[in-house]
């Protein structure tokens, strides 16, 4: 795993997460800087400021110590500090010799102050990091020890401040959630355009509206969707008419071969073509198979249905079973589902002498329809192929054993256009089962 891979799996997995995460913490980033960046002129400002005052203010208190008899002075000190220094007598140096650019400045203008009559000596306090934290001593004219504590200036802050900068945050993550939607909500329309297509690729076209950019992928889009919708049409419409075309010769092929005089030969030949009508009447039927689901959505009793067509394929002498039930109804089209329904269970019984059908609630708004055979089952590699057209997982040319591969295409094709899903998968106990799910609630229907 490369370097640079590590951090991008931290990112949402959502365009719209990574341009807000990332839009909002430069912002939040540069609106930290700037704060820091304030508080920082803010703090120089304030120690030039006591350095202008503090030279001055000193220089007064040690011209009134100088001038309140020894035995007072310790009583003068509480009234001479201020916020930012204080005064000590007969306090020895403790600390390093400071030699910074600070304190040179300081023991300068303070040296000016008191005309020159006065050794300052700057110490820097033992675990003192800031430079402005200093102690100066000298020595009054009679001799006695005088040591000033130079505090740094403390930055304190309003309690609006924090609710201010809290809100301006506030109001950033507002403006990004913002700006971020109104950019990736194109691609989220294009998007939804796309998973609704349906089996006819055929869907409502975007809007062409907005930023040049987006109205130029809009209609590219549209014009993307007419010209794939037109080359399919156009291919079932060859498709649908070579079917249908083949069936006039293939018919007076079988007139023929019933006037031959060779009973073998002619069964023989008969075979072949009804295998060859099936195949091209199946063809049509998949070339047509969107325009054939034009029935109208109502609301079935699918309970009833199924437990109809299980009565057929018993009364038909085949061993079936069906499990589940469903109390409600569905929305959806019958002829188109009852034609699913019984090309699984077709291609079931074609591998299994025992069919079970299953019916059950899968989720609030989703049922579902299983058919398992009690065959061997398929290949799981195989599994999603098979439900291509033409493809058939017997290679021979015999109807009976391969089929015409178009059974379980079909009943996908019809799935996609109710608007379900169908899948197949080896049931755990052996067999094939085909699961189908659809809508269980009223919904627009492709």
């Amino acid at each position: 795993m490369s370097r640079l891979t590590i951090p991008f799996r931290l990112l949402p997995r959502s365009l719209f997460g990574r341009l807000a995460l990332i839009l909002f913490s430069g912002l939040a980033a540069a609106h930290v800087l700037s704060l820091a960046l304030l508080m920082y002129d803010r703090t120089q400002t304030a120690g030039a400021l006591m350095n202008a005052y503090l030279t001055r203010d000193v220089a007064s208190s040690v011209a009134i110590l100088e001038r309140v008899p020894a035995e007072e002075r310790r009583q003068w000190l509480p009234k001479l500090e201020r916020r930012n220094y204080r005064y000590y007598l007969d306090r020895q140096a403790t600390g390093v010799p400071a030699k910074s650019l600070v304190a040179g400045t300081i023991v300068n203008a303070l040296s000016h102050e008191l005309a020159g009559n006065y050794s300052i000596d700057p110490e820097i306090p033992a675990g003192a990091t800031d430079p402005l934290r200093l102690n100066l001593h000298l020595r009054l004219k009679d001799g006695s020890p005088l040591m000033v504590e130079l505090l740094p200036p403390g930055m304190a802050l309003s309690l609006w401040v924090p609710i201010a900068l809290t809100l301006q945050l506030a109001i950033l993550a507002l403006f990004t959630w913002l700006a971020v939607k109104i950019a990736t909500q194109p691609l989220v329309r294009l998007a939804r355009a796309a998973d609704e297509l349906g089996p006819d690729l055929r869907g409502e076209p975007l809007p062409e509206d907005g930023p040049k950019e987006v109205a130029h992928a809009a209609a590219a889009f549209n014009a993307m969707q007419h010209r794939i919708a037109d080359h399919l049409t156009e291919r079932i419409r060859i498709l649908a008419a070579i079917s249908h075309d083949l069936q006039t010769p293939i018919t007076r092929m079988r007139l023929r071969a019933d006037l031959l005089d060779d009973p073998v030969l002619k069964q023989k030949l008969q075979n072949d073509l009804l295998a060859m009508q099936a195949l091209v009447s199946e063809g049509v039927e998949f070339a047509r198979g969107l325009s054939n689901v034009t029935e109208a959505a109502v609301a079935i009793d699918l309970q009833a249905l199924l437990e109809s067509l299980a009565y057929d394929y018993a009364d038909a002498g085949r061993q079936i079973k069906l499990l589940g039930s469903i109390d409600f109804p569905i929305t959806t089209k019958p002829h188109a589902l009852r034609r699913i329904i019984t090309n699984l269970v077709d291609n079931a019984f074609k591998f299994g002498c025992d069919v079970e059908i299953s019916i059950g609630v899968r989720r609030l708004d989703c049922i579902s329809i299983s058919v398992r055979d009690h065959g061997p089952g398929i290949p799981e590699t195989e599994l999603a192929t098979v439900l291509q057209p033409f493809y058939r997982l017997e290679g021979s040319r015999n109807r009976e054993t391969g089929g015409t591969g178009f059974g379980l295409a079909i009943a996908h094709q019809l799935s996609t256009a109710l608007g379900g899903e169908l899948w197949l998968s080896n049931h755990r106990d052996g067999g094939l089962e085909a699961r189908l799910t659809l809508p269980a609630v009223p919904a627009k229907i492709r």
